[in-house]
């Protein structure tokens, strides 16, 4: 009795790998009656194998099954925060993010649980995967004759349902091959990300505004601070909502009260959900670079920048990124003059989520430190600026403070420390974090317009855009990729300068506004401000 429950949980164990699923709108309770081909080739396999071939092929079936198995599980996360597959190749770098996400967002106990466990997890698959075939072989060779009717009947069965197309649930067919397709996916991801390493070098040869000289470049923009300012998680999706389009809508009202213009389109980003870092370096960079790989290449290069541009052109260029708390090395390609990060913005109050320091503050923090000696005493200055607020998990927001009593972030409320509950957090419905989601968009794009009337003048120029669209958890399958970017400038002179460009007055952009590849923007941006 005992040997037959034993059989049956090594049975249950790999059918149960051989019908996860890689994609998560196919995980569903039907795939239990799915019949994976992968089976039905694995029992024909080993009734005309020898004894000791058997156990060879056990092993080495057991070891591939495991690792598949992992890499469907990834897969899965992968697609639910980033809507895409895992690449073995390049991703492994993103684990240390991970684990830093869990510890800011939910304590450091919380991060060192889920990586102990990760390893478990990593560890026992292939080794369950194996001693279950092994085992499952050998009840297998001993009723072979049993085993290969069965396989020919089902064999049959597999084909015509798979002639026939017969689902159990949308995108779940009966005629199951799982486990197969996805090490095909992945050895098709393989080979393209090799060729794509050539590639991306052609790209990065080419380049129109490498050698042109100082005196030509951003001649429009001579003597103003220009401030890229990135929002975490701003998408599309972000502006469909009815009260941040209220928001956005109000907020242009009171900048053009101030005097001020703005005009707004869309950029495609070269990421989804996450990785911030890839739709940063293709901004500044004019290359496409989405993945960790070209990243890789992009920091280990000397690819000209907007950064670059700016820096030859006689600015001061400024990093301000709240989100690094280690040092940055692979940033020296940016060639910022300065760097300010969680550990040098001064902030002294409450954490925030993810956040530790609250956009505002930020906003308060490079004002005080680089602008508040007014132009032209002192050198102009570029700077990129990476809010972090509305990064996942969208819980809690910061209150919008009066400017003048921020001091050292020390009078922020209590909010429970960073993060507040985990478990209130991940026990919230899909409604209430899409919600979340969109409030904390709201404080940043408010702590950036906010800024401008405080302290832009007819010298400050403010680029401010989306890096990414949120995790799918909040925009659904298959979302776009889109971003909204606005220019805010006092100077008259400056927005006719990108007329040509098509884009609405606002902070909105019109749906039908025009939408360009974010790797675009770089050439076209110098192209627009390279005359007085």
């Amino acid at each position: 009795m005992k040997s037959r429950i034993v059989t049956g949980l090594a049975a249950f164990f790999v059918l149960v790998l051989l019908l996860l699923p890689d994609d998560y709108a196919s995980l569903t309770p039907w795939s239990i009656v799915v019949i994976p081909l992968e089976a039905l080739i694995g029992v024909a396999i080993v009734v005309l194998l020898p004894a000791r071939a058997r156990t060879v092929v056990g092993i080495v079936a057991g070891v591939l099954l495991g690792v598949v198995s992992i890499l469907k599980v990834l897969d899965l996360g992968f697609g639910v925060t980033l809507s895409r597959q895992f690449d073995p190749l390049s991703d492994w770098s993103l684990f240390r993010a991970a684990e830093e996400w869990v510890s800011e967002s939910f304590g450091k106990p919380g991060a060192i649980g889920a990586v102990i466990g990760a390893v478990l997890v990593a560890v026992a698959i292939p080794v369950l995967a194996t001693l279950s075939i092994l085992r499952l072989s050998r009840v297998v060779a001993v009723r072979k004759a049993l085993a290969l009717r069965v396989v020919a009947v089902l064999g049959v069965v597999w084909v015509a349902l798979a002639v026939l197309g017969v689902h159990v649930a949308p995108g779940v067919p009966v005629a199951g091959r799982n486990t197969a397709s996805a090490a095909y996916g992945h050895a098709a991801q393989l080979r393209e990300d090799i060729n794509d390493q050539a590639a991306y070098a052609r790209e990065e040869a080419t380049d129109a505004y490498r050698d042109v000289p100082a005196s030509q470049l951003l001649q429009g923009l001579r003597g103003k601070d220009v401030i890229f300012a990135f929002v975490e998680s701003y998408g599309r999706d972000a502006v469909n909502y009815p009260q941040t389009a209220s928001l956005l809508s109000a907020r242009s009202q009171s900048l053009s009260a101030a005097g001020f213009q703005t005009r707004s389109g869309w950029l495609t980003s070269s990421t989804i959900g996450g990785g911030s870092w890839l739709a940063h370096s293709t901004f500044q960079s004019g290359l496409w670079i989405n993945s960790q790989r070209r990243y890789g290449k992009f920091t280990e290069g000397s690819r000209y920048t907007l950064t670059t541009a700016f820096d030859k052109a006689g600015w001061r260029t400024v990093a301000v990124m709240p989100a690094n708390r280690r040092d940055w090395p692979e940033g020296k390609v940016y060639g910022f003059d300065k760097e300010y990060d969680d550990r040098t913005l001064g902030y002294k109050g409450q954490g925030y989520a993810f956040s530790s320091i609250p956009d505002q503050f930020t906003m308060q923090s490079f004002q005080r430190s680089e602008l508040a000696r007014p132009l032209p005493g002192r050198q102009p200055v570029m700077a990129e600026i990476d809010l972090l607020s509305s990064h996942a998990p969208w819980d809690p927001v910061p209150p919008m403070m009066d400017w003048d009593a921020l001091g050292d972030g020390s009078t922020y409320p209590g909010n429970e420390g960073r993060g507040g509950n985990p478990d209130e957090i991940n026990n919230e419905d899909v409604s209430k974090v899409q919600d979340n989601y969109r409030r904390t968009v709201e404080y940043s794009v408010d702590s950036l317009v906010s800024y401008m009337e405080k302290y832009g003048t007819e010298n400050t120029v403010m680029v401010m855009l989306g890096d990414h669209q949120p995790s799918p958890v909040i925009t659904g399958a298959n979302p776009n990729r889109d971003v909204p970017i606005t220019v805010i400038a006092k100077d008259p002179t400056v927005i006719p300068k990108i007329d040509s460009w098509g884009w609405a007055p606002g902070l909105a952009p019109a749906a039908n506004s025009p939408v360009w590849r974010m790797d675009s923007f770089r050439d076209k941006f110098l192209a627009a401000f390279a005359k007085p």
